[in-house]
């Protein structure tokens, strides 16, 4: 077993692997429109560090809709229909370092890496598919798992292993996002937590929430390597 991972990396999309250019938010009022016939600004609605479902509930208690499976079968529907080509017409991008940070990861025996995020589990393979990430990641915790961000923790410990085969300690599990959220969901299990300040979190704000670890982004591999060492 010694060739076994016993580092495991749960990683955020949203801020900390991608940054979309609104695809996200211009997807949802796309799908408002096309499912509801509504036309209407989201602006006001947190969206850092949420769910697509909490998301989604805040926007039917907004406009009125009703709040049933049905409606949010629907509108999930619409959204993922309209997501490819609003992040064709956005600016999606890889943030910085974050390329390199993976295939470093992927390299290191005792790295096991997957995703814990907000998104729907088709959301963020649209998403990470279309910069090439999606296949780095062989397992994940997603919004269908739950809508609360700080469930989302143990499907990840979960299915990490089931795929290697080993059970992560929480001292050796690292959340890594941008939002104070993020910081929550690791506490929530125990693990480590390291934020990035490449989202629309203030690096103060980060600091506040007392991570284990700050980073301003992932261009530098000392720095985050040092970072999982502390």
């Amino acid at each position: 077993m010694s060739s076994s991972p016993h580092l495991l990396l749960l990683w955020d999309i949203d801020g900390t692997l991608l940054a979309s250019g609104g695809a996200g938010m211009r997807a949802l009022r796309t799908a408002l429109a096309v499912r509801f016939g509504i036309d209407g600004s989201l602006e006001d609605i947190d969206f850092g560090g949420r769910t697509d479902p909490w998301i989604m509930r805040r926007i039917f208690e907004k406009f009125g809709l009703p709040d049933t499976p049905e409606t949010m079968a629907a509108y999930t529907s619409a959204y993922l229909e309209a997501l490819p080509a609003e992040l064709q017409r956005s600016t999606s991008r890889v943030l910085p370092g974050v390329a390199e940070r993976l295939a470093e990861a992927a390299a290191r025996p005792h790295v096991a890496q997957g995703l814990l995020t907000g998104n729907r589990r088709r959301g963020a393979e649209i998403k990470l598919a279309r910069h090439g990430l999606w296949d780095t990641f062989a397992f994940g915790a997603f919004a269908d798992d739950h809508e609360l961000r700080n469930e989302l923790g143990p499907f990840a410990l979960r299915r990490a292993r089931e795929h290697h085969g080993v059970t992560f300690a929480p001292e050796k599990t690292w959340i890594i996002g941008d939002t104070p959220h993020d910081i929550a969901c690791g506490r929530a299990i125990g693990a480590r937590t390291l934020a990035v300040a490449t989202g629309h979190s203030d690096a103060d704000v980060l600091r506040d929430h007392r991570p284990d670890a700050f980073l301003p982004d992932l261009s530098d591999a000392a720095r985050f390597w040092d970072a999982l060492r502390t």
